[in-house]
This record gives C-alpha cells, sequence and structure tokens, in this order.
C-alpha cells in the first residue's frame, strides 16, 4: 500500500480522491501531484493518462476542465498495468468483447 504525497494548496477538481484509491493498490509506493497548469481545451470529465516514463515509476497527466496537473508515481508496474489500473479507477474500462450475446450470426 503506497502514500499519496499533499504537497499544494490547489489541485485538479476530484483528484485527490482518485489518487487515494490508486495508492490503495499493491505495487503503488508513492503518489506525488506536482505542477498545475491552464490549458485551451476543455475536458469535460476527469481524464489521467500515463504520459512518460520517470526514474522507478511514471508520469501521469491529470485533466478536468481547463486544468491540467502532473502527477508521479513511483512503482515497479509496466505502463501498461497503470494505465489499466486508471482506466477502472476512472470506470473507463471498455467491456470484453468474448462475451455470447456479442456473437450473433
Amino acid at each position: 500500500m503506497g502514500r499519496v504525497v499533499i504537497t499544494h494548496s490547489t489541485y485538479v477538481e476530484g483528484l485527490i480522491p482518485l489518487l487515494k484509491q490508486l495508492a490503495l493498490c499493491p505495487g503503488i509506493d508513492t503518489v506525488t501531484p506536482a505542477v498545475i497548469s491552464r490549458v485551451r481545451g476543455r475536458s469535460s470529465q476527469m481524464r489521467l493518462r500515463v504520459s512518460a516514463p520517470i526514474t522507478g515509476g511514471h508520469k501521469l497527466v491529470a485533466r478536468r476542465g481547463s486544468s491540467v496537473q502532473e502527477v508521479f508515481v513511483v512503482t515497479g508496474w509496466s505502463r501498461e498495468q497503470l494505465q489499466q489500473c486508471l482506466d477502472r479507477l476512472l470506470g473507463q474500462t471498455p467491456p470484453k468483447s468474448n462475451s455470447p450475446e456479442g456473437e450473433r450470426s
């Protein structure tokens, strides 16, 4: 079980509860939110995406509205494992295509 490092006074809305859930996953050591900035585009819902590898983990980009925030995650997980976990936390896991209902002739 990891920990979330709270160092700033402002965060992208709804980010901290998601990061706390992420920190509960086995294999996640530390989650540190970092720089927050404004962007031109708008994202109506929270989006978390693995951005770049860092020493000992990965950098994430969190977007909501016109705000974007970097998040650093120390973990031994691969990029794909981390993105799958983030998608599950956000409820964006695509349905499995091997269900019998999907196979009609």
